[in-house]
C-alpha cells in the first residue's frame, strides 16, 4: 500500500526552524516528483514548493523563497522541507505529495497521493 507519512511540525517562534519530512512507504520515491502544499481552514491548498525525480529541479512559491529548501534522500524514501526564518504567516498545515512525473509539477490536483498532513504554529 503505496503510503505518505508527514512528521516533523510544530510549534516554533518567528525567526525559527523547522524541518518537515516525508517517510514514503509502499513505493519507491526516485522515480516521483514531490510537492509540498499548505492549507489553511477555509482556504485552498497552496503550493509551496516541489522537486522533479529526474534531475532535481526545483520551485518555491514566491513569499519562501531564500527561507526553505525542498530535498530528497532516495536512499531513505523521504523527502524533506527545511523552513527557516519562519514567519506567522507560514502557519498551516503543510502536506507532501508525490506522483510519477519525471518533471516537477506545482499544481495540487496533479497528485494522487498525499499525506495526511502535519501542523506548524509559527507565534511567540
Amino acid at each position: 500500500q503505496l503510503q505518505l507519512v508527514e512528521s516533523g511540525g510544530g510549534l516554533v517562534q518567528p525567526g525559527g526552524s523547522l524541518r518537515l519530512s516525508c517517510a514514503a512507504s509502499g513505493f519507491t520515491l526516485d522515480d516521483y516528483a514531490i510537492g509540498w502544499f499548505r492549507q489553511a481552514p477555509g482556504k485552498e491548498r497552496e503550493g509551496v514548493s516541489c522537486i522533479s525525480s529526474s534531475d532535481g529541479t526545483t520551485y518555491y512559491e514566491d513569499s519562501v523563497k531564500g527561507r526553505f529548501t525542498i530535498s530528497r534522500d532516495n536512499a531513505k524514501n523521504t523527502a524533506y522541507l527545511q523552513m527557516n526564518s519562519l514567519k506567522p504567516e507560514d502557519t498551516d498545515v503543510y502536506y507532501c505529495a508525490a506522483d510519477e512525473y519525471q518533471i516537477m509539477v506545482k499544481v495540487a490536483n496533479r497528485y494522487k497521493n498525499w499525506g495526511q498532513g502535519t501542523r506548524v504554529t509559527v507565534s511567540l
